[in-house]
């Protein structure tokens, strides 16, 4: 049996914003628990979507009742892996996760939609599904019902994490003035033909990676 968690949640900032924010989101006072992150490798597809894969290391203490169990030298650490994808045409951003180790003991997927929101389009809705499961006989409940405990509980500070972020972003491009870390997409001719490049930002520890995304639009002004 699987536990299964969903929610549902809109922030107000911008999907370009919450794009951004994600990348710079360690470390932060809500992500203690995050020890480590590191890119695998990245890659931007002949679509125009940037698909990433990161490895996360994460602290992973056993419940107490658990720790009479199990072995005392048992790994205080989960690795999970990330995938990602980034759509920026369709405003789209998708994060798969999973952990490597401990397996047996409990397995937690997760899947991530961040979706500019269609009615609000200055609002970013995120839809977060969860699948939680463990392969310990006689145990797989009280782990599972663990396991979702401490998921819906590092999630509510992956949001307060996420919304630290945004509002220091909010605050740097207020003091410095108008700052896009999206720039505007703006008009260039490419083998003889009009074609809209749209160049954006990601800032991850502490290096700026600058990406060109070249996509058919229709001729517009050039961003100043």
């Amino acid at each position: 049996m699987v536990k299964y968690f969903f929610n549902e949640t809109d922030i107000k900032s911008t999907w370009d914003h919450v794009t951004t924010a994600f990348w710079q989101r360690y470390p932060n006072p809500f992500s203690t628990h995050v020890l480590t992150e590191d890119v695998v490798f990245r890659e931007v597809t002949a679509d125009h979507q940037l698909r990433t894969r990161r490895l996360l290391t994460k602290t992973n203490r056993l419940p107490r009742w658990a720790e009479r169990f199990f072995p005392t030298n048992l790994s205080r650490s989960v690795y999970i892996l990330e995938d990602s994808v980034v759509d920026p045409v369709n405003k789209n951003f998708t994060t798969y996760t999973w952990n490597l180790n401990h397996t047996t003991l409990m397995t937690v997927r997760e899947r991530c939609v961040f979706q500019q929101s269609e009615e609000r389009t200055h609002c970013t809705l995120i839809k977060r599904e969860a699948w939680i499961s463990s392969g310990i006989y006689g145990f797989s409940r009280p782990i599972q019902e663990f396991g979702l405990a401490r998921f819906k509980s590092n999630q509510v500070k992956a949001m307060k994490g996420l919304e630290y972020v945004l509002a220091n972003m909010h605050a740097k491009s207020t003091a410095k003035g108008p700052e896009m870390m999206w720039l505007s997409s703006r008009s260039v001719h490419a083998s003889g033909s009009r074609s809209s490049l749209m160049v954006f930002v990601i800032q991850w520890r502490g290096v700026l990676w600058f990406l060109s995304l070249v996509c058919p639009a229709a001729p517009q002004t050039h961003a100043r």
